[in-house]
């Protein structure tokens, strides 16, 4: 064995049997960047959105760090930076944890700067601290990457390193609104990853999968404020899903910024003013609302970006009554402009409602999908009483419209509200039959069949607008004749039945009588209920019978009363007075009962 000695401190070890090559090369650091991130990330406050505590725990663990690693920032009395170089990496006791210091100051910085984006929604001065944070983050993470890079560490840590430095590039150039270069960074960080997705095995490719994920809404909105209208779609659908937050804002925000600013609307023939800032963004971002629900795929997703505008609908709702509230100019305005902010405030409850009923409508789809095919919703199978309690908030939100201020006298308006009810009363009533049916309550169920039939004619005959509605109508109109035959052949049945023991109900399960033996004794029935632990015989407690009451009298006046003295009607007062004489004859020869005077 012959052993050279390189100039860099190298050793070659090179042997002479078999002519083989054995070289020791130095060992390279590597830094799982992105796990390393997350791991921390989920265990100490981004679980739950708390960057204040990731922010103290990356000072923490940067103090512990820098004591350990033998490169402090001063003492206890001055400070003397002191930041992590090519040196350090090169140095025969470089390790892997020398990298974790500028990852962690970037990491530091940018938790910082996501903490005060929470605290700009109260404080708008504090976005200006914001991008200095991210200045800030994306120095350090430029610092990283150029250390990565130095040739001390590995290609998968260089590919990393170049990767989350260009997420935090990124990510400062979005909230500087340059949205060309912001999406160039990105994107590029978006290709690294995959390229690492498709290098590493199965079980590690999760964490990058899922920061890939995480790109795709900033990706998306970069396109969209670049000129992609494509890409309102998609940002909608992403919303409803929860991958995004507060988009419509920014979106309409965007939107704004490029076709001008939104003061008014037109709704029923009136042009309104809109002057709160939050009701002008929530109505220019529901201009694109129709568009991403018919975009969205599943009855789920529909659903979700319905609920989430009625929320926002909410907000901008409370924002418009707190102006009207608090702003002593409308107050002490005259008559001529109040009429028109409870005008608007009339429009964004109508939209309110309207909006409710479209996601009651995809409810009532779901369920009834789901009774078709047999399935259940949340672990429960629909009934036909489920259908009818959607019917009814249905019915409670047309009611609501009804009453909405302003529109008492519009006749137009009142004849469009009334002719959508009677529709739903018919789907009500029907769904009402059905439940009444299972029931065996037969004659009820066909007259709720026939005002169903009735509402259902009249709602045609009238040509409602929505033609989607006015299908199923006509579907109904067939499915209710042929749900009269069927409880007419189930009442006819239940008569043929009354003498049996055990009938059967609309499900075609079997129910036994409930009366006790002692109601029954002149029946013969074999009854192996008799036989068991809980036999049917009598009913306990016995139930309550009314009966006589016996009156109760109380002689109370005989306390009050003077009854005359009849002691000389009974000879008492003779024998009183004769006891009297004997007795004084006896105490006067004695002595006794004299008296000193």
């Amino acid at each position: 064995m012959v052993v050279l000695e390189s100039e860099g401190g190298d050793t070659n070890h090179l042997s002479t049997d078999g002519d083989k090559l054995e070289t020791k090369l130095p060992n390279l650091l590597t830094l799982e960047i992105f796990r390393i991130t997350k791991d921390a990330q989920q265990q100490h406050g981004l679980r739950h959105a708390d960057y204040q505590r990731y922010r103290g725990y990356c000072s923490r663990r940067l103090r512990r760090l820098r004591k350990v690693l033998k490169i402090p920032q001063g003492d206890r009395r001055h400070y003397r930076r002191r930041d992590v170089t090519a040196a350090h990496l090169t140095a025969a006791n470089a390790e892997n944890r020398l990298l974790c210091v500028p990852l962690l100051q970037a990491e530091r910085a940018w938790a910082h700067a996501m903490q005060l984006r929470q605290e700009a929604n109260t404080e708008p001065r504090k976005k200006f601290h914001l991008v200095s944070r991210l200045k800030k983050a994306y120095a350090h993470a430029q610092t990283l990457m150029q250390l990565c890079e130095s040739g001390v560490c590995d290609a998968r840590t260089q590919l990393e390193a170049g990767a989350y430095a260009a997420w935090l590039g990124g990510v400062l150039l979005l909230e500087l609104q340059q949205w060309r270069a912001a999406a160039d960074s990105l994107q590029r960080a978006q290709l690294v990853l995959d390229k690492l997705c498709a290098a590493l095995p199965d079980d590690e490719r999760h964490v990058y999968k899922q920061k890939v994920e995480e790109l795709k809404p900033s990706l998306r909105y970069c396109a969209y404020n670049i000129g992609d209208q494509s890409a309102a779609g998609d940002l909608l659908a992403m919303r409803g899903q929860g991958l995004i937050e507060n988009l419509d804002t920014l979106m309409a925000q965007a939107k704004e910024s490029r076709s001008g600013v939104m003061h008014e609307i037109e709704w029923r023939g009136r042009r309104v003013t809109v002057r709160p800032e939050k009701v002008r963004l929530f109505l220019i971002a529901l201009q694109d609302f129709d568009k991403s629900v018919q975009n969205a795929q599943s009855v789920e997703a529909k659903i979700e970006i319905l609920e989430n505008i009625l929320m926002d609908c909410k907000d901008a709702i409370s924002a418009l009554k707190d102006e009207i509230k608090n702003d002593p100019k409308l107050k002490t305005a005259p008559e001529t402009q109040m009429p028109s902010i409870s005008y608007l405030l009339s429009y964004l409850m109508y939209l309110r409602l309207m909006r409710t009923i479209e996601r009651n409508n995809l409810l009532v789809q779901q369920a009834e999908e789901a009774r078709k095919k047999n399935t259940q919703i949340d672990g429960k199978k629909v009934r036909p009483q489920d259908l009818t309690r959607l019917y009814e908030i249905i019915l409670q939100n047309y009611t609501e419209l009804q009453q909405l201020p302003g529109f008492d006298n519009d006749a137009d308006y009142q004849k469009e509200i009334e002719t959508a009810m009677k529709a739903y009363r018919a789907f009500r009533c029907y769904y009402i039959a059905q439940v009444l049916t299972g029931l065996r309550r037969f004659r009820e169920a066909l007259a709720m069949l026939e005002r169903s039939s009735n509402y259902t004619s009249e709602s045609i005959a009238n040509k409602l607008d929505d033609k989607e509605l006015l299908q199923k109508l006509e579907m109904l109109q067939k499915d209710i004749e042929s749900c009269k035959f069927e409880v007419h052949a189930d009442s006819v049945l239940e008569d043929d039945e009354e003498d049996e023991e055990i009938k059967y109900t609309s499900s075609g399960k079997p129910y036994k009588d409930k009366k006790p033996l002692v109601d029954r004794l002149d029946e013969y029935r074999e009854d192996t209920q008799v036989l068991t632990k809980n036999p049917n015989i009598y009913k306990l407690p016995p139930p309550m019978e009314a009966i006589p009451c016996k009156p109760l009298f109380f002689d109370l006046a005989c306390n009050f009363i003077e009854f005359p003295n009849l002691d000389d009607k009974t000879g008492a007062a003779n024998g009183k007075k004769q006891g009297a004489g004997i007795t004084g004859l006896v105490k006067g020869f004695l002595g006794w009962g004299k008296t000193d005077k």
